[in-house]
């Protein structure tokens, strides 16, 4: 790609809350990219996730998603794990003071986070650092000089300090050390470009911006990613709110639920999560516009597309035959698990065994809402005893043969 073609790929997705501050950043990413083309380099990009679980939604990946449009592009990606920032935990988008995680914790969630990144990102041209290599020898004479670039107010005009001002509530000193701690972190990268979501965009543009230049770096720019609606369409993708599409599950269950999301949300999901190009995105809503292409159609494209991404292209086109011949014909899929059937089993003890569901009480509240079926007939007693063989099916998308 040309500069302008790479500038156009690199910037969809982006939000900043302000036309003028993202026209900024992205006449500095055009900048940046022909000077590094006049030097002959690659540019250096980062993100940083902090691993304070272990379990991740697609969500989470968004800005894994922009890392791996730069490798393709040719740049050199950092995925820069916050094993030093999760001791203090980010308080960009909280309302409440984060619990703080032991060391220990934070390694075991480190691990898991590595290997998840690499169903997103090319491992090979991937460099993977761990920010406590320079945060765990930082000086009380260097967090001086570092402080020293920030007054008291800049943190609380922000909108969750402030909340939590208003209310009485704590706002702990510890806390406005996150925002240094990841500035510097860019700073010691020497980045170019560094990517995160809208909860970031204080600690990206402001913070990091400001002590680069007060350390006497060029500053990076700010890549600033919209957040992922959830399943409803409406809110951030959250697990706690039940609208997540989780990174470990099947393709079948991937496909189905993106295949859920309204209509409305489709263009986020495309520019967000799919590895389609600025170009091809536009094509593809000219084409529903003038009535080429039906809505249904190209979210089957996009359902297909984010299931690649994740898993592989065969597996999303396996996905999608699943989904066509059980939403759109009524079947069943060809193939699907086996559960030897036990004697004196009840149906909660085979839900629970089959891996169908991931606990008794998960079991029951299907039940209850009528999402469990033996053969399609709705199965209401979750002490009953199972009743036979059969395929055995726990709301749309899950199936297992029982014999």
């Amino acid at each position: 790609m040309d500069i302008e073609q790479q500038v156009a790929t690199v910037m969809q997705g982006t939000e900043y809350g302000d036309p003028q501050l993202k026209a900024a950043m992205e006449k500095e990413l055009r900048e940046r990219l022909v000077l590094a083309q006049k030097e002959g380099r690659p540019l250096r990009v980062y993100a940083g996730f902090d691993p304070r679980t272990t379990d991740l939604h697609i969500g989470h990946t968004i800005p894994m998603r922009k890392l791996r449009q730069f490798q393709d592009l040719g740049h050199d990606v950092v995925f820069l794990i916050g094993t030093y920032t999760s001791l203090i935990g980010d308080p960009s988008d909280q309302d409440i003071l984060r619990p703080q995680l032991t060391p220990e914790q934070v390694e075991e969630n480190a691990q898991t986070y590595a290997e998840q990144a690499f169903r997103v990102l090319d491992k090979d041209k991937t460099e993977v650092r761990r920010n406590a290599e320079w945060l765990a020898k930082v000086t009380f004479a260097d967090l001086i000089t570092f402080g020293s670039q920030f007054t008291i107010q800049q943190f609380l005009t922000r909108e969750n300090f402030r909340k939590r001002w208003d209310d009485g509530d704590a706002v702990y000193l510890h806390e406005t050390f996150y925002s240094i701690m990841q500035a510097y972190d860019a700073y010691m990268l020497k980045a170019d470009v560094q990517v995160g979501g809208t909860d970031q965009l204080f600690n990206i543009v402001t913070a990091a911006r400001k002590l680069m230049s007060g350390l006497g770096a060029q500053p990076n720019v700010g890549v600033i990613m919209g957040i992922l609606p959830g399943t409803d369409g409406e809110v951030k993708m959250s697990k706690s709110l039940g609208n997540h599409i989780p990174l470990n599950t099947d393709a079948d269950d991937m496909f189905g639920k993106v295949m859920s999301v309204p209509d409305k949300a489709m263009g986020l999901y495309m520019r967000l999560v799919t590895r389609w190009t600025a170009d091809e995105i536009e094509a593809k809503e000219a084409a529903v516009a003038s009535g080429e292409l039906h809505p249904r159609d190209l979210k089957m494209q996009i359902a297909e597309e984010i299931t690649a991404v994740y898993y592989n292209e065969k597996l999303a086109a396996a996905a999608k035959e699943n989904f066509i011949k059980v939403f759109q014909q009524g079947d069943v899929p060809d193939e699907m698990d086996v559960y030897q059937l036990a004697s004196g089993e009840t149906v909660l003890d085979v839900l629970v065994a089959a891996e169908l569901v991931k606990s008794k009480s998960e079991g029951r509240r299907l039940i209850e809402q009528n999402g469990v079926r033996l053969d399609g007939e709705t199965l209401e007693d979750p002490n009953a005893e199972f009743p036979g063989p059969g395929v055995l099916q726990v709301g749309k998308r899950r199936f297992v043969c029982v014999e």
